[in-house]
């Protein structure tokens, strides 16, 4: 009986630790594959299982701190710079979207006399950032991706710097915090993760990243369904004491949603096509209120915040429901 080599040795232990890497990803690659029925289930389950939302509520803001690095990380920053193939249409759907349409909601909410908090709620929904989510919705329903994933990075950065000047100053919405705090909350919760997400990028490499990226999206789902139990936080309360208001702010949620949806696409189709200016809409509609939610202080307007947790039904159900509309179009021949 002959011994082993050393390479044969250190190839039977790249084998067991390669083993014990998949069983250990397995999960979150099992959550990646299944993320449409777990997302649904995370925006649920806290209004049916009022304890579980309790529970979670205080990992909402860690959560959210956790869910961008792990969103950063999943960005090469070179593929979106290889991406700006056409800058300025990029910068018109950013200009569009964190300033265009705030002002017009504002206009909007003033108009049809939707004042208090309910229309502050609006319009700060309207500044917010397109959700990180959007880029994988966008392929799922079979639209501009690429376009997707540039504006929503480039607006996760920006908005810590355009949307509070916008909503505190500009508008004079009150949400119990000064200009300067809001940008400073704002900052770290885009900024840290970035830095965060970088550093671990460089020091996995490439290689490891790609190996492992399944799993860092199977991840990515599991704390968005973690989220998704926490801001439910008290939501059942709500719909048994005030099932009018609840169901009100559901309504003005998909609205909200949808309104911003359709008026992208149609302002951006002359100049877009009918492709990009879809995904523009999607982008539009599906805005990411996890940085509100975790940034803004417990003095803010409960009605804000509950708003909020309310916008988390349209942007994890609008896709689904959309995709339809958008498989029709494209049966059509309209790209």
């Amino acid at each position: 009986m002959t011994g082993l080599h050393k390479p044969d040795i250190e190839h039977g232990a790249n084998n067991s630790n390669h083993a014990a890497l998949r069983i250990l990803l397995a999960p979150f690659e099992w959550s990646a594959r299944h993320g449409g029925a777990l997302l649904g289930f995370g925006v649920f389950a806290g209004v049916i299982f009022p304890p579980l939302a309790a529970a979670t509520r205080d990992l909402v803001s860690p959560g959210v701190f956790c869910l961008m690095t792990l969103v950063l990380l999943r960005v090469d920053f070179v593929q979106v710079l290889a991406y700006l193939r056409r800058p300025l249409m990029v910068a018109v759907l950013l200009v569009w979207l964190l300033l265009a349409c705030p002002l017009i909601v504002f206009a909007i909410t003033r108009a049809v006399g939707l004042d208090g908090a309910l229309g502050a709620a609006v319009v700060i929904m309207a500044t917010g950032c397109a959700a990180t989510s959007s880029p994988a919705f966008a392929r799922l329903v079979g639209l501009d991706g690429e376009i997707a994933l540039v504006v929503s990075v480039l607006s996760t950065l920006l908005v810590p710097f355009i949307a509070p000047p916008l909503a505190l100053g500009l508008l004079g919405i009150d949400l119990a915090i000064s200009l300067s705090a809001l940008m400073t909350r704002l900052a770290l919760v885009v900024g840290l993760p970035l830095v965060l997400s970088l550093a671990i990028r460089r020091l996995a490499g490439p290689e490891r990243l790609a190996r492992t990226g399944r799993a860092v999206d199977g991840a990515v789902v599991l704390l968005v369904v973690l989220y998704g139990f926490g801001v439910m936080d008290g939501m059942q309360a709500k719909i048994l004491a005030e099932p009018l208001w609840v169901a009100g702010g559901i309504a003005l949620a998909f609205a909200g949603n949808f309104g911003l949806n359709i008026l992208t696409a149609l302002a951006m189709r002359p100049v877009a096509g009918t492709r990009v200016a879809l995904s523009a809409g999607l982008l539009s509609g599906n805005r990411n209120m996890a940085l509100y939610i975790a940034v803004l202080p417990a003095a803010t307007d409960p009605s804000i915040l509950l708003f909020f947790a309310l916008c988390q039904f349209p942007l994890f159900l609008s896709p689904f429901l959309l995709k339809p509309v958008y498989e029709a179009l494209r049966a059509r021949g309209v790209r």
